[in-house]
């Protein structure tokens, strides 16, 4: 992807449109992103993002959601949304002369949608029902009991879910009006890669995107670290743990050091914890590190999950790995983690879906495209020494622990303060 190859419109109702052809596939991913997110959602009703997500596709003022589905596969494309903390996206994947129709549909579904309320209540129970499997699954609830320690009462640190209370409170007036609220012009990004003509796929939007409403509500509420610890007696067979700080945010001068720094300690089985707390030791299954980001903060992430047994010597090798890595860094060791995200970032231009969802985040998060070269040219200027400030700069932050199973072994935070 080269800034020369990618086109961009603002139509005069200020939605944008942007396209990445790719002229040796035939085939074409287009969807709508929206600048909307659980972060943008009121405490007493988390969750209505997700909840719009599922919405979308249950009817409109000319199609069931039976006739959503069948127009769409009928010509074997297939459609697909998600809700994140920042963003919900709409999408779909066709033959390219199929476009048309999957930009009236998206269309339809994010203008008419008409939110029935028997619709509703049945989308209702799968949500709730979505809610209770991640309740039941430890390795992924663990995660959700992280972000809210780490961001307290905080609108990024409720569940995207939402929870089952809050759920049961939504109606389709309340997730009506939140669309009608939240998805003006402004906060909405149209982009497509594959085989796509630039001009045509502006006209097919700006025929159809015409009933969008013009407000533009605040971006939320900004994001404010607070640390802590959360910990879940549960009868299950392993312990989760989950120890992280505060990280950084996507517009950060240090963003791509710590995407370096994550991906070494804990991104591969080549990382310092694999070798370290897998295959030296022996303490857990699965293990690594992560570096996540927001347009005004992050967080930085270590997960294992282990064997009550295990679970008193767990927490002193993090801790040991993280003291490890603050003082000395390899240039052999960067290079491989740099070559493990050149690569991902490579291998991702491969994908139309892949071109359309990264052109679409970019658009949101730093207001233009970004091409390949500014990228890898971000990663290439890490060396050692950038990674071991980063280090001393994020494990300097007070640290966030979750964890979920049986626990008597586990010492008390402050003595994982101590060993930091």
């Amino acid at each position: 992807m080269t800034p020369s190859e990618i086109r961009q419109t603002r139509l005069p109702n200020g939605l944008r449109v942007l396209t990445d052809p790719m002229d040796t596939v035939e085939t074409v991913s287009v969807g709508v992103w929206a600048d909307v997110g659980a972060r943008h959602e009121p405490a007493e009703i988390n969750g209505v993002c997700h909840m719009l997500e599922h919405m979308a596709f249950k009817g409109t003022r000319r199609r069931s959601a039976l006739d959503i589905a069948v127009e769409m596969e009928d010509v074997g494309g297939h459609m697909n949304a998600y809700t994140s903390r920042e963003h919900t996206a709409f999408y779909a994947k066709m033959l390219r002369e199929d476009l048309p129709l999957a930009v009236d549909i998206l269309a339809d579904i994010l203008q008419h949608s008409v939110f029935d309320p028997e619709e509703l209540e049945r989308e209702r129970g799968v949500v709730v029902q979505e809610i209770c499997q991640s309740l039941d699954t430890p390795d992924d609830i663990v995660f959700d009991h992280f972000q809210a320690t780490a961001y307290g009462e905080q609108s990024l640190g409720r569940p995207v879910l939402g929870t089952v209370d809050s759920v049961r409170r939504l109606d389709s007036g309340i997730v009506g009006g939140f669309q009608h609220t939240h998805y003006s012009p402004e906060r909405l990004v149209v982009t497509a890669a594959g085989r796509v003509d630039h001009d045509a796929l502006v006209d097919l939007v700006t025929a159809q995107f015409v009933d969008l409403t013009a407000q533009a509500p605040d971006s939320g509420q900004p994001a404010r670290y607070t640390g802590g610890e959360h910990r879940e007696a549960r009868d299950v067979e392993q312990v989760h743990v989950v120890l992280g700080f505060e990280g950084v945010a996507y517009d950060d001068p240090d963003y791509y050091a710590t995407a370096i720094l994550a991906t070494l300690l804990g991104g591969g089985m080549s990382s310092r914890l694999f070798q370290e707390v897998r295959e030296k030791r022996g303490l857990a299954y699965t293990v690594s590190a992560y570096a996540t980001s927001y347009v005004d903060g992050g967080l930085f992430t270590l997960y294992a999950g282990t064997g009550p047994e295990d679970v008193a010597a767990l927490t002193p090798v993090l801790c040991d790995e993280i003291a490890k890595v603050r003082a000395s860094v390899a240039a052999a060791e960067v290079a491989r983690a740099r070559a493990q995200l050149r690569a991902g970032i490579l291998m991702g231009q491969e994908s139309t879906g892949g071109r359309c969802e990264q052109l679409a985040r970019q658009v949101l998060v730093y207001g233009r495209p970004i091409s390949n070269e500014e990228v890898l040219a971000g990663l290439e200027a890490v060396d050692e020494a950038a990674v071991l400030r980063v280090a001393g700069r994020i494990f300097a932050t007070a640290p966030t622990l979750a964890a979920l199973g049986t626990l008597d072994g586990m010492e008390p935070l402050e003595r994982i303060r101590a060993r930091l």
